[in-house]
């Protein structure tokens, strides 16, 4: 069996940059994601035979947990990149309920479930989990409390797990990105500055996760924070 990557939220931004590396990497990467139909995602497809695109709604559980066992049945799965992610920001009384549950089941509910399927196969295969994670899991966030809660979640996941798996030879790692450049503020009343100091490239995420697997067994990168110069941002 090819070695093979798992990666969530893989057909725009962060996952899109990480499925480029691992493809880079001799990984065959299984991207899910909701659309493919953006011409930057094409340009992945159409340059590598590495990157199967799993097209559906990631919080259909049953259909992604189907869909994760017949990949186990014809890959040897070694790395499991939780990158799919949601925001939505303001007043936490001014959201509906229908977008705390998204956030929670896209950011929190989402990783945990795929770890659980997954993480008997990455014992076995001395696999690596690498959480895509936020700064404002480290701290206040009072414009996005709701996001900050299901991001902070989403690191003390990974830094128990790590303490759990340890010594089954599996690696955990989470990476928190500041502001970068991606869709998602689209629903926010702000997105990035426009010097390029301010925020963060999705390909500049994906080389942290290149720095992490690329180093020797025994030796576990479990946290990387990654800051743009400035702190700027710009309102809409």
């Amino acid at each position: 069996m090819n070695k093979a990557a798992i990666v969530t939220g893989a057909s725009s931004g962060i996952g899109l940059a990480i499925s480029r590396v691992l493809c880079e990497l001799n990984y065959d990467v299984y991207g899910f994601g909701r659309d493919f139909e953006r011409e930057e995602t094409a340009q992945l497809i159409q340059s590598t035979d590495a990157f199967h695109p799993v097209i559906g709604d990631l919080l259909d559980t049953q259909t992604v947990c189907e869909r994760v066992k017949q990949i186990i049945g014809e890959a040897r799965v070694e790395i499991l990149v939780n990158a799919a992610g949601v925001g939505y920001y303001g007043l936490h009384e001014h959201l509906s309920v229908k977008q705390i549950q998204t956030l929670v089941r896209t950011n929190l509910e989402l990783p945990l479930i795929l770890t659980n399927r997954l993480l008997r196969v990455l014992k076995e295969n001395n696999g690596s989990i690498i959480n895509i994670s936020s700064v404002t899991a480290k701290q206040s966030s009072p414009h996005g409390c709701a996001y900050a809660a299901t991001k902070a979640g989403l690191t003390a996941f990974g830094e128990s797990l790590f303490d759990e798996a340890r010594k089954y030879g599996v690696k955990v790692t989470t990476i928190h990105p500041d502001m970068t450049q991606t869709n998602l503020y689209r629903d926010a009343d702000f997105t990035c500055a426009e010097e390029e100091e301010s925020f963060l490239k999705p390909s500049e995420v994906a080389e942290a996760v290149r720095y992490v697997l690329e180093q020797r067994d025994g030796l576990v990168v479990g946290d990387i924070t990654l800051r743009p110069q400035l702190h700027r941002i710009a309102r809409k």
